[in-house]
Protein backbone atom coordinates (compact mmCIF):
# COMPACT_ATOMS: atom_id res chain seq x y z
CA UNK A 1 0.00 0.00 0.00
CA UNK A 2 1.00 3.40 -1.05
CA UNK A 3 0.85 6.32 1.56
CA UNK A 4 -1.22 9.32 0.79
CA UNK A 5 -2.29 11.99 2.64
CA UNK A 6 -6.01 13.64 1.53
CA UNK A 7 -6.02 17.00 1.62
CA UNK A 8 -9.45 16.99 0.97
CA UNK A 9 -11.80 14.42 -1.13
CA UNK A 10 -9.91 13.38 -4.16
CA UNK A 11 -6.65 15.56 -3.60
CA UNK A 12 -3.77 13.21 -2.49
CA UNK A 13 -0.33 13.86 -1.50
CA UNK A 14 1.98 11.03 -2.71
CA UNK A 15 5.81 9.97 -1.86
CA UNK A 16 8.22 11.34 -4.57
CA UNK A 17 7.65 14.53 -4.47
CA UNK A 18 8.06 18.14 -2.47
CA UNK A 19 4.28 19.91 -1.67
CA UNK A 20 3.82 23.51 -0.59
CA UNK A 21 0.65 23.51 0.33
CA UNK A 22 -1.01 26.61 1.55
CA UNK A 23 -4.27 25.70 4.15
CA UNK A 24 -6.25 26.79 6.97
CA UNK A 25 -4.67 25.44 9.69
CA UNK A 26 -7.55 22.47 10.47
CA UNK A 27 -6.92 21.09 6.62
CA UNK A 28 -3.58 20.51 7.43
CA UNK A 29 -4.08 19.07 11.13
CA UNK A 30 -7.04 16.75 10.03
CA UNK A 31 -5.82 15.60 7.11
CA UNK A 32 -2.41 14.06 9.43
CA UNK A 33 -4.28 13.27 12.80
CA UNK A 34 -7.36 11.32 10.84
CA UNK A 35 -4.87 9.21 8.69
CA UNK A 36 -4.33 6.50 11.35
CA UNK A 37 -1.82 4.69 8.60
CA UNK A 38 0.30 7.07 8.60
CA UNK A 39 1.43 6.18 11.90
CA UNK A 40 3.64 3.07 10.22
CA UNK A 41 5.73 5.37 8.42
CA UNK A 42 8.78 7.76 9.85
CA UNK A 43 7.21 11.18 9.90
CA UNK A 44 9.16 14.20 10.80
CA UNK A 45 7.57 17.38 12.01
CA UNK A 46 9.99 20.32 11.71
CA UNK A 47 9.09 23.96 12.72
CA UNK A 48 10.75 26.75 13.40
CA UNK A 49 10.57 29.28 16.60
CA UNK A 50 6.68 28.58 17.01
CA UNK A 51 4.27 26.16 15.86
CA UNK A 52 0.80 26.67 15.01
CA UNK A 53 -0.20 22.85 14.77
CA UNK A 54 1.98 20.67 16.57
CA UNK A 55 0.05 20.29 19.99
CA UNK A 56 -3.12 19.78 17.71
CA UNK A 57 -1.52 16.67 15.49
CA UNK A 58 -1.78 13.41 16.70
CA UNK A 59 1.51 11.97 17.82
CA UNK A 60 0.72 8.65 19.11
CA UNK A 61 3.28 7.33 17.26
CA UNK A 62 6.46 6.41 18.60
CA UNK A 63 7.50 6.77 14.57
CA UNK A 64 6.85 10.63 14.66
CA UNK A 65 9.97 12.41 14.98
CA UNK A 66 9.84 16.31 16.28
CA UNK A 67 12.88 19.03 15.16
CA UNK A 68 13.21 22.73 15.42
CA UNK A 69 14.57 24.68 13.61
CA UNK A 70 15.52 28.42 15.27
CA UNK A 71 17.98 29.50 12.06
CA UNK A 72 17.68 29.04 8.16
CA UNK A 73 21.47 26.98 8.74
CA UNK A 74 19.63 24.68 11.35
CA UNK A 75 16.30 24.01 8.85
CA UNK A 76 18.90 23.60 5.75
CA UNK A 77 20.90 20.98 8.06
CA UNK A 78 17.43 19.19 9.61
CA UNK A 79 15.86 19.12 5.89
CA UNK A 80 19.93 17.20 4.40
CA UNK A 81 20.02 14.70 7.61
CA UNK A 82 15.86 13.63 7.19
CA UNK A 83 15.50 10.24 6.68
CA UNK A 84 12.18 10.03 7.23
CA UNK A 85 9.17 8.76 4.56
CA UNK A 86 7.05 11.64 5.08
CA UNK A 87 9.07 15.34 5.92
CA UNK A 88 6.28 17.81 7.06
CA UNK A 89 7.67 21.69 7.18
CA UNK A 90 5.83 24.35 8.88
CA UNK A 91 6.96 27.75 7.34
CA UNK A 92 8.26 30.32 9.50
CA UNK A 93 9.47 33.23 8.04
CA UNK A 94 11.27 34.56 10.68
CA UNK A 95 14.29 32.24 10.73
CA UNK A 96 15.22 33.52 7.40
CA UNK A 97 15.68 37.24 9.07
CA UNK A 98 19.12 37.92 7.99
CA UNK A 99 19.57 34.93 5.62
CA UNK A 100 17.83 35.31 2.41
CA UNK A 101 20.65 34.02 0.75
CA UNK A 102 19.92 30.65 2.51
CA UNK A 103 16.02 30.67 1.04
CA UNK A 104 17.21 29.03 -2.51
CA UNK A 105 19.43 26.43 -0.86
CA UNK A 106 16.92 25.16 1.54
CA UNK A 107 14.11 25.03 -1.24
CA UNK A 108 16.97 22.99 -3.06
CA UNK A 109 17.10 20.78 -0.06
CA UNK A 110 13.04 20.30 0.06
CA UNK A 111 13.32 19.49 -3.96
CA UNK A 112 16.35 16.54 -3.42
CA UNK A 113 14.46 14.97 0.04
CA UNK A 114 11.09 15.03 -1.60
CA UNK A 115 12.38 12.29 -4.43
CA UNK A 116 12.87 9.64 -1.66
CA UNK A 117 9.93 11.09 0.85
CA UNK A 118 6.94 12.96 0.90
CA UNK A 119 7.84 16.27 1.61
CA UNK A 120 5.10 19.12 2.58
CA UNK A 121 6.09 22.80 3.15
CA UNK A 122 2.89 23.98 5.13
CA UNK A 123 2.06 27.62 5.31
CA UNK A 124 -1.16 29.34 6.50
CA UNK A 125 -0.44 32.09 4.00
CA UNK A 126 1.96 32.99 1.63
CA UNK A 127 4.82 35.05 2.09
CA UNK A 128 7.44 36.74 0.71
CA UNK A 129 10.25 33.76 1.69
CA UNK A 130 7.59 30.98 1.08
CA UNK A 131 6.82 32.26 -2.33
CA UNK A 132 10.49 31.64 -3.14
CA UNK A 133 10.12 28.39 -1.34
CA UNK A 134 7.18 27.22 -2.99
CA UNK A 135 8.86 28.30 -6.65
CA UNK A 136 10.92 24.77 -6.17
CA UNK A 137 7.80 22.60 -5.27
CA UNK A 138 6.73 19.55 -7.70
CA UNK A 139 3.07 20.93 -6.79
CA UNK A 140 1.55 23.87 -5.46
CA UNK A 141 -1.51 23.20 -3.48
CA UNK A 142 -3.96 26.63 -2.24
CA UNK A 143 -6.52 25.91 -0.27
CA UNK A 144 -9.03 28.70 0.90
CA UNK A 145 -11.19 29.03 3.62
CA UNK A 146 -14.90 28.39 2.89
CA UNK A 147 -16.76 31.43 3.02
CA UNK A 148 -19.55 31.90 6.28
CA UNK A 149 -23.04 31.98 3.92
CA UNK A 150 -24.70 32.96 7.50
CA UNK A 151 -23.94 36.47 7.53
CA UNK A 152 -25.39 36.79 4.25
CA UNK A 153 -28.89 39.19 3.46
CA UNK A 154 -31.49 36.75 3.04
CA UNK A 155 -32.53 36.33 -0.58
CA UNK A 156 -36.54 38.00 0.33
CA UNK A 157 -34.43 41.30 1.30
CA UNK A 158 -31.82 41.45 -1.75
CA UNK A 159 -32.78 44.36 -3.93
CA UNK A 160 -33.29 43.30 -7.52
CA UNK A 161 -32.60 45.25 -10.95
CA UNK A 162 -35.15 46.32 -13.25
CA UNK A 163 -34.76 42.63 -14.97
CA UNK A 164 -35.14 41.06 -11.48
CA UNK A 165 -31.52 39.90 -11.04
CA UNK A 166 -29.94 41.01 -7.95
CA UNK A 167 -28.50 44.03 -7.80
CA UNK A 168 -23.88 43.72 -7.35
CA UNK A 169 -22.58 44.80 -3.81
CA UNK A 170 -21.97 48.58 -4.14
CA UNK A 171 -24.32 48.84 -7.53
CA UNK A 172 -26.74 51.50 -7.92
CA UNK A 173 -29.49 51.79 -10.27
CA UNK A 174 -30.17 55.04 -12.13
CA UNK A 175 -32.83 56.89 -11.84
CA UNK A 176 -35.04 58.34 -14.83
CA UNK A 177 -35.84 61.69 -13.95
Amino acid sequence: MQIQIELRRGMYLSPGSYNAVVAPENVIVSSISRNPDLRRYLFLYVSGNYSRLLTRIDRGSRNFDVRRAFTAHQLLAVIREAAHTIVLVEHDPLIFEGAEQMVAPVAMALKDAGRDALVILYAPAIDRRFAALMRYADRVIEIAEAEDLSARTPPREVRRQRNGGPLVPGQRTLEVS
